[in-house]
């Protein structure tokens, strides 16, 4: 058992990253009950030493160490000194690999104890400190030898270690990695005593006798590691691309998808920042005629079939004959199997008709699908529908459609092919703290309105199946316009 003057320094170390001895210590000491208010016994954090800025910027050579790695894994980078910390956790997070889905800290030393940088996250959280976002690289950094220490994944705990190999008269314009070694170790594999495990099972050739006790078979395993995972791989093309990716400056969006981009950032998240700074998400977003023609023409189409309106049938549905016109002059009956023409058994149809009415283009009046005022003034008009389509995206009133409809809308601008935005967007909801209702670990589904409007932009009731693949770039014009109207 703990003596009472030593619980105050365990808090410390527990809340930095202490050892499971430490920790259980701690508990012992306060299921005893020595611990009273624990938090208000706490000293105040020591601040960080910080250089003043120089006169004229420079730059650093620096090696870059996962501590604790056996053979190491290391990057050597070329930063300039004028890099807020911010900005070098987005460095190190694509020089590594890591997918920056955990919290970070920037320390001045190896001890967990040592003078820190606080994040968003931190201050958010009520925390005191030096905010780390007024920090440069060169108010820490000034001479061959000096060190700044970088923790990620408070509970995998990955220490990284940055050393100063020269100090660069003139600073590189941007980060570029110029060596390294091995592969970044998977996400939530356990820290280095789980890497260490996986690595000798991969390099075995997934050799049962090595599988790691934390997979339940073989199979579990392989589908758990990302794809063609080898802790020997480094390629310095893929690093650097990486690097360029998430160095670009994201487009820039106000309004609601600007707060849930400022969200993320606050968190140490930076996925929605790298896709809306993939330099398609800053290309023009003017279509010509004929590209908005084709967009609009399942929705153009349908409104021509409504007209001035068709009676529904007693349970609400669309009456067969208008069923069947709408899927032969759509397309879909070309690939649907069945007659097409009853609307609960023509799921294409009626998503072309669900979307309609998200969109205010029809509603129903008296058992009647009618065309709405603002259908009527631009149905015959490509540009005009489009405009107005664009207008009114991300649609739904509750949080979750439109955060999913903002996420797609900065998918799909950003080149991303079809086939790809449901992965994609569910990955940035995750960010965002929606999961999937069976736990918490697992990405929510993706779909939303938005995302079967594009959807129906994108040709899906002229794709078998609805199955439209690849990158469709008036599309992603269409959602650039969206995310980007003032």
């Amino acid at each position: 058992m703990v003596e009472k003057t030593d619980i105050q320094h365990l808090v410390k170390q527990l809340m930095a990253g202490a050892t499971p001895e430490e920790g259980k210590a701690l508990l012992d000491a306060l299921m005893s009950g020595q611990v009273t208010s624990i938090f208000e016994k706490l000293e105040p954090a020591e601040r960080p030493d910080l250089l003043p800025v120089p006169e004229r910027p420079r730059g650093f050579r620096v090696r870059l160490d996962l501590h604790g790695a056996k053979p190491p894994i290391w990057r050597r980078l070329e930063l300039p000194g004028d890099l807020t910390l911010p900005r070098v956790h987005i460095a190190i997070q694509a020089a590594m690999g890591w997918y920056d889905s955990h919290l970070h800290r920037f320390r001045t030393g190896n001890d967990p104890r040592s003078a820190s940088f606080a994040t968003e996250f931190d201050l958010d959280e009520g925390d005191d400190g030096m905010p780390e976002a007024d920090v440069r690289l060169d108010q820490i950094l000034a001479e061959k030898g000096d060190q700044l220490w970088y923790e990620y994944d408070f509970g995998d705990g990955w220490d990284h270690k940055l050393v100063v190999e020269a100090v660069l008269a003139d600073p590189p314009a941007t980060v570029r990695c110029t060596a390294g070694r091995m592969a970044c170790p998977p996400e939530d594999c356990g820290g280095i005593w789980g890497y260490d495990e996986i690595a000798a099972w991969v390099r075995s050739g997934y050799d049962d006798a090595l599988l790691p006790q934390s997979f339940e078979d073989p199979e579990h395993g392989r589908d758990w590691l990302p794809l063609d995972w080898h802790p020997d791989h480094f390629d310095l093309d893929e690093i650097n691309a990486a690097l360029e990716v998430a160095g670009a400056e994201p487009v820039a969006v106000t309004g609601e998808l600007a707060e849930l981009a400022d969200q993320m950032e606050r968190r140490g998240v930076q996925v929605l920042r790298e896709v809306l700074g993939r330099p398609i998400s800053h290309a023009p977003v003017d279509l010509s005629d004929g590209s908005a023609a084709r967009l609009t023409e399942t929705y153009r189409t349908f409104l021509d079939i409504v007209d001035d309106g068709v009676a529904l049938t007693a349970a609400g549905y669309l009456r067969p004959a208008v069923v069947e016109d709408i899927a032969t002059r759509t397309g879909i009956a070309e690939w649907w199997i069945g007659k097409a023409n009853r609307e609960d058994m023509t799921h294409p149809v009626a998503k072309i008709r669900s979307t309609a009415r998200a969109l205010g283009l029809v509603s129903v009046r008296k058992g009647q699908l009618t065309p709405t005022a603002a259908a009527r003034r631009c149905a015959s008009d490509p540009q005009a529908l489009l405009a107005y389509i664009v207008g009114r995206l991300p649609l739904g009133t509750k949080d979750f459609e439109r955060q999913a409809g903002w996420m797609v809308l900065a998918v799909a601008g950003s080149g991303t092919p079809v086939d790809h935005w449901r992965d994609e967007t569910s990955e940035l909801l995750h960010a965002l703290g929606w999961s999937h209702g069976r736990d918490r670990f697992t990405p929510p589904p993706s779909m939303s309105p938005t995302f079967q409007v594009l959807e129906q932009l994108a040709g899906a009731s002229r794709a078998r199946w609805g199955e439209v693949k690849g990158t469709d770039f008036a599309v992603a014009a269409a959602a650039r316009a969206a995310i980007q109207r003032t």
